[in-house]
């Protein structure tokens, strides 16, 4: 079986949704039915995580020496929480090293998620969050997210615009994505993780 593992904030470990409904949990779902042999994900996400609380929650995991799949989707709490664009390049960008070291060095085995838009979501507009910079914000995050990935040979999956397009598929809180809505990231992230695991 093709080991897998996923790194993230709340978007990963699906707050709100059940167990089956996290994106990664269909994504592994969808390359077995393709007929990948993709174990179910090991998880390692915390809602309300950064960056560097990400990075410190690697140094006190027990991880396998390697994994043949490795997804990572982090940033939005350094954005909520005023963070500079500068910072989060470099602990992004070393994330995504260690991301690659787990996967044995292979960038091609690793997955990179862009931040999806919180702004459209009930509780921004109803908390008086001034939504447009949120977008841009946002939109700023996710170029260097990409322009990382790309420097390290991973790949690079954009869901934001599913995350603008479905905003009403949210869990209770009115905030997070709901298990609909994290079907259509898998589906997003499904021909990507295909031609991964083909190299």
């Amino acid at each position: 079986m093709i080991t897998y593992l996923a790194l993230g904030d709340s978007y990963t470990i699906g707050e709100g949704v059940p167990a089956e409904g996290r994106w990664p949990v269909h994504l592994a779902a969808s390359l077995r039915n393709a007929g990948a042999p993709v174990a179910d994900p090991v998880i390692l996400a915390t809602t309300g995580w950064t960056t560097d609380e990400l990075s410190a929650g690697m140094d006190g995991a027990d991880f396998a020496p390697s994994w043949g799949l490795v997804s990572l989707l982090i940033g939005v709490n350094n954005q909520y929480r005023g963070r500079s664009v500068e910072d989060y390049r470099g602990e992004f960008r070393h994330l995504l090293e260690r991301a690659v070291a787990l996967a044995a060095g292979r960038g091609g085995r690793v997955l990179v998620l862009s931040i999806p838009d919180w702004g459209v979501t009930p509780f921004a507009r109803e908390s008086g969050r001034d939504t447009a910079r949120i977008a841009a914000e946002l939109d700023a995050y996710n170029a260097v997210a990409r322009e990382e990935t790309q420097r390290l040979g991973a790949h690079w999956v954009d869901i934001t615009p599913i995350s603008r397009e479905h905003r009403d598929l949210l869990a209770d809180d009115g905030l997070h994505p709901s298990a609909a809505q994290y079907a259509r990231w898998a589906q997003a992230a499904l021909p990507a993780a295909q031609a991964m695991l083909q190299t």
